[in-house]
């Protein structure tokens, strides 16, 4: 099957997690971020992640696509989010700060969906607008750190007891990954621990490589 994605998004490592959990077969496909007619012949907008089921259909929403895909093989082993779980508020508390921190520095990563300078451009135009000035978010970076290691403490406290697959993975290891490109933060123990393991169990790599 393929999976149609933007490396970036957060919505795209969903999909892309429960693959490496169950063991799927895999053809990722990237678009280029101005890239708007190749997903509308799929599913009418521009809009990712995309799958490509094995009879030919296309299916958006990535929690859809994670819920299909472990329905389709084998035992299901994402159970759904009991209510008030703790990865919720914490996605909640968090999400905004660490893309404050995150996309300006995403921008200029070495990422398929930027392989042109026309596509890089066409991304900073639209998150400008949806963030504000980059510059000013890099220059807010120490406060922004502070804020989000302040969220990791709490976090960390929520991973201890933490070992079975949830819906609240598919929210929590999206933002950590992302997270994971900006320079000095600090990571607690059982956070990084976590961070790790997924990164093995799905086979979405963290950014630490590429970091700035």
């Amino acid at each position: 099957m393929k999976l149609y994605v933007y490396d970036h998004c957060p919505f795209c490592t969903r999909a892309r997690m429960i693959f490496g959990l169950k063991d799927i077969p895999l053809d990722l496909q990237f678009f280029l971020e101005n890239d708007v007619d190749g997903p509308t012949k799929l599913v009418g907008k521009k809009t990712t992640p995309i799958l490509e089921k094995a009879d030919g259909s296309h299916m958006a929403e990535s929690m859809d696509v994670v819920h299909y895909l472990d329905e389709q093989h084998g035992e299901k082993i994402v159970s759904p989010l009991a209510e008030g779980n703790p990865f919720k508020a914490w996605w909640d508390a968090a999400a905004m700060t660490v893309f404050k921190l995150t996309i300006p520095r995403l921008a200029e990563a070495d990422l398929p969906e930027f392989a042109t300078a026309e596509a890089r451009e066409a991304f900073k135009t639209r998150q400008t607008k949806n963030f504000g000035s980059f510059e000013a978010l890099i220059n807010n970076s120490p406060e922004l750190i502070k804020e989000v290691e302040s969220q990791l403490a709490t976090l960390d406290t929520v991973l201890a007891d933490h070992d079975t697959v949830n819906e609240g993975d598919f929210l929590i290891y999206p933002l950590l990954r992302m997270l994971s490109i900006v320079k000095g933060v600090k990571y607690p123990s059982n956070v990084r621990n976590y961070m790790d393991r997924m990164e093995q169990a799905t086979g979405v790599a963290l950014y630490f490589e590429q970091i700035r």
